[in-house]
């Protein structure tokens, strides 16, 4: 006997309880690899698996819902739950060193997600969130540190983007393969 899975949706929204059930998994997923952090000893921004996590999201989701989850995830961070990186929280984050990084995930992930392709495919994958997820989390992050930190333009990459970008490319390369095993998977579900 078959059972025939119909999409329920939420009205009003165009999303169904699978598409929320993917949302939420991402919302999680992004508060856990917050805290898979370290700091390095000459910036105030941490290495941190939270980037991986986004690319995922951006992959397996529209850029609306991508879009979505992230500010959701903002949101609790900023309401006090312990979901920045390095189990931080508060709305003073946003405003300090490394809030420009956050703001930053809001325009760079969606784009990520709009540019990945209607096609499973890796390299497109990767390369949307190499050429766009990371130089606009690095802008981001130069911005609030220039402004925060009150120091040039030199010393600002040097603590925002040079230390941070072989580890970046590393993760959105995983991030292009786990979201390519994820949207294959929810393919043959579907």
């Amino acid at each position: 006997m078959q059972v025939k899975e119909e999409s329920v949706s939420l009205q009003g929204t165009g999303d169904s309880v699978r598409d929320m059930t993917k949302m939420a998994i991402c919302v999680a997923f992004c508060c856990v690899t917050a805290y898979i952090s370290f700091p390095l000893p000459f910036t105030p921004g941490m290495v941190t698996a939270l980037t991986l996590a986004l690319g995922v999201t951006a992959f397996v989701l529209t850029p609306r819902q991508t879009f979505l989850v992230i500010l959701v995830y903002i949101l609790l961070g900023v309401a006090g739950l312990p979901v920045f990186v390095g189990g931080t929280a508060g709305p003073g984050k946003l405003f300090g060193p490394t809030g420009g990084f956050i703001f930053a995930w809001l325009v760079a992930y969606p784009l990520v997600s709009m540019f990945k392709g209607s096609d499973i495919n890796f390299r497109r994958y990767a390369l949307s969130n190499i050429l766009l997820g990371v130089p606009i989390t690095y802008l981001g992050g130069l911005i609030s540190m220039v402004l925060v930190m009150d120091v040039g333009l030199w010393e600002a990459m040097v603590m925002a983007v040079f230390p941070f970008i072989p580890g970046d490319i590393m993760k959105a390369l995983m991030a292009a393969f786990l979201g390519k095993k994820v949207n294959q998977t929810l393919a043959r579900w579907s």
